[in-house]
């Protein structure tokens, strides 16, 4: 690793830079294991939401001493174009209909209740319509039943008598 040269100076030199490649080559200065908190994997665009909008424009309106906005920017690490920008969307109206949760609305636990009755009672129609078909069935067979054994009593009973 230690180059050996003649002049001290050099010396010096060479040692920097051969750990400087050595830093290098392996990817980076940082432990196996631990990212980088400087580097990003992926830069993200912030993103903030309606409420905190408001409240931001709620407390720059309140600042009236000299520097307070910048403080309070500074702070939130926000720039003056965030807060002119949520300003008209504010006059606009925008911020309102942002505050309103996107996507389906979560259903009414009194409309998920009845269709689960409903379809109880659909499910209980149908079973007491099976039933009352094996009630007919049964009584068909019954009838029948009792049709062949009244005409085989009768054909017994003459055949008994000689």
């Amino acid at each position: 690793m230690l180059q050996s040269n003649h002049d001290g100076a050099s010396g010096r030199e060479a040692q920097r830079a051969e750990g400087e490649r050595s830093a290098a080559a392996t990817g980076s200065s940082a432990p196996n294991g631990v990212s980088d908190p400087e580097l990003v994997d992926r830069p993200t665009r912030r993103r903030f939401s309606a409420e905190y909008k408001l409240d931001i424009l709620h407390r720059a309106d309140g600042c009236n001493a000299l520097g307070e906005i910048g403080a309070l920017l500074r702070s939130e690490g926000l720039y003056s174009s965030h807060l002119a920008t949520w300003r008209k969307q504010r006059e606009a109206g925008f911020l309102a209909a942002l505050s309103v949760p996107r996507g389906r609305k979560a259903p009414d636990p009194l409309v998920a209740e009845n269709a689960k009755l409903l379809r109880r009672a659909e499910r209980a129609e149908s079973d007491l319509a099976k039933a009352r078909k094996v009630i007919e069935i049964q009584g068909n067979v019954l009838a029948l039943s009792e049709q062949l054994l009244s005409t085989e009593d009768a054909g017994h009973s003459g055949s008994t008598a000689r």
